[in-house]
């Protein structure tokens, strides 16, 4: 009989499992699969670079204001009610997605799918935190995390391949089945938790105001910043002031009322605090070489968009595989030293490909990659099962909201630094080495001119790698501000 029992709850969390992976997978794969495909779809509708960029800010902007509002969103309409509900937006938005026809319509649809991706991926994350027995919680992270970091690898892979041989709108219609199969999996199993209430107190425009307000304008001024020269421009100077006084109003509001659109009160948790911070440092590593990586394959070696997604996909096979180790160990070890080793292992791989010049080829780059994968799943899963370990289960929703968003704003903070650096650096390096170039013979202006601009852009991308890792190193000493937790403790709670 308890066999049997065991059986069937082994059945059920197995069923809940595939449910939301699929539905947070999708969602990832559609922030980047995207990207390799921002020329085509402008030169197929018309768009100038500025407008079809808005294409994926669109969408990350939407999914940025939906994060934080996980935790109440879910209480208000109930776990099952607003997983689904966030899947058939997505869904129904990707088929819309792939019918547009102009540049803004399909803008508009973005966005549309955007609010119900946002919420995917922190509701996803809740759900398996909650579903596992405590003793587990380090492998239901390990299995949200190769999908979190693996589905960024997959995108541009897969993106790549659907621009060669298909066209542009299969990267929208491709969602439709797998939303479709997730939806009605979704209504069969996943639970309501009886703790969840409806929040009291209605609903506090004021608050959902100030926050869309402040991350909409927050977002915007890290995606466009460099585009518009930053602060020389006036729309990003009124839109920050805007963002700081939004979000600071938010703030205040939220921890003078009883009943917050999002509770921060989960920072009194230092775990969940310290923990959030490295995760906005992580973000800055994760998304910050996720975008400057594809830029060093295509414009210095030369690389399509397919064989970009190649080079990337050791990394990510590299990842699954260090979340399945890690998420057997972890209850056998103070996961603190785990993020220690993941910290410094990716400081070292993004160091190695500092190192690179212009003749390097695939092979310089897959062990680098190789070591940067298996870095990330030492350091995700150990950081997100800690910092959520304290926080009461009633809170898990709202916690996963913020932590899911301050990532995603650290991965958005990385970008915008690291492509005003890549400009800056580049500028720089052509100055020094254009002012020592002379006439040779059997090269012509042109040639010279475009000699100058490659090594300009190689020595600034070296620039970029190796302040990754320093920033990395630096950032080591945090995490022993987090909770440890004894390996012996852990080992009991699992025989038990």
């Amino acid at each position: 009989m308890q066999n049997a029992l065991r059986s069937r709850e082994s059945t059920s969390v197995a069923l809940i499992t595939v449910t939301v992976m699929l539905g947070m997978i999708m969602a990832i794969i559609d922030t980047t699969i995207v990207n390799v495909a921002i020329d085509t779809i402008g030169g197929n509708l018309g768009a100038t670079v500025d407008e079809v960029a808005w294409v994926a800010t669109g969408y990350i902007l939407a999914s940025v204001v939906v994060m934080p509002l996980n935790g109440w969103l879910t209480a208000l309409l109930g776990r099952k009610v607003f997983y689904a509900t966030s899947l058939a937006l997505f869904t129904v938005a990707s088929f819309f997605c792939g019918t547009a026809r102009s540049i803004w319509v399909l803008v508009f649809y973005r966005v549309i799918q955007g609010l119900g991706g946002g919420a995917l991926q922190p509701t996803a994350q809740a759900i398996l935190f909650e579903t596992f027995p405590a003793e587990r919680r380090g492998a239901a992270m390990a299995i949200f995390g190769m999908g979190a970091m693996v589905g960024p690898a997959i995108g541009p892979t897969l993106g790549g391949w659907i621009v060669d041989n298909a066209s542009w709108p299969l990267i929208f219609y491709i969602n439709i089945p797998i939303g479709i199969v997730a939806f009605l999996m979704t209504l069969a199993f996943i639970p309501n938790p009886k703790y969840i209430v409806k929040p009291k107190g209605g609903i506090d425009w004021i608050g959902l105001g100030l926050l869309t307000t402040g991350l909409a304008s927050l977002q915007f001024v890290l995606e466009q910043g460099e585009r518009d020269d930053w602060f020389q421009s006036r729309a990003i100077v009124l839109l920050t002031l805007i963002s700081a006084a939004s979000l600071t109003l938010f703030v205040v509001k939220s921890l003078r009322d009883r009943h917050p659109i999002v509770n921060l009160r989960v920072f009194q948790f230092r775990s969940f605090s310290v923990g959030s911070f490295l995760g906005i440092i992580m973000g800055f590593g994760l998304f910050g070489t996720a975008l400057i990586l594809p830029l060093f394959f295509e414009s210095i070696l030369g690389m399509t968009a397919f064989d970009t997604g190649m080079a990337l996909l050791p990394g990510a096979i590299a990842t699954a595989i260090s979340m399945l180790i890690i998420g057997r160990i972890l209850n056998y070890i103070d996961g603190r030293w785990s993020i220690v080793f993941g910290t410094l292992l990716f400081a070292w791989s993004t160091w190695l490909l500092g190192g690179l010049n212009v003749q390097a080829g695939y092979w310089d780059v897959f062990w680098p990659r190789v070591v940067q994968g298996f870095a990330l799943g030492f350091l995700f899963v150990p950081l997100t099962t800690i910092s959520l370990g304290d926080v009461p289960v009633p809170e898990l929703a709202n916690a996963t909201g913020v932590f899911t968003l301050l990532r995603q704003l650290g991965g958005s903070l990385g970008i915008a630094i690291l492509t005003t650096l890549l400009v800056h650096e580049t500028a720089i390096a052509w100055n020094v080495l254009a002012s020592g170039v002379t006439q040779t013979h059997g090269y012509s202006t042109g040639q010279l001119t475009q000699m100058v601009a490659q090594q300009s852009a190689m020595i600034a991308y070296n620039y970029l790698f190796r302040l990754t890792a320093i920033v990395f190193v630096l950032s080591t000493p945090l995490i022993f501000l987090i909770k440890g937790k004894p390996a012996r403790r852990a080992i009991v709670a699992a025989v038990e």
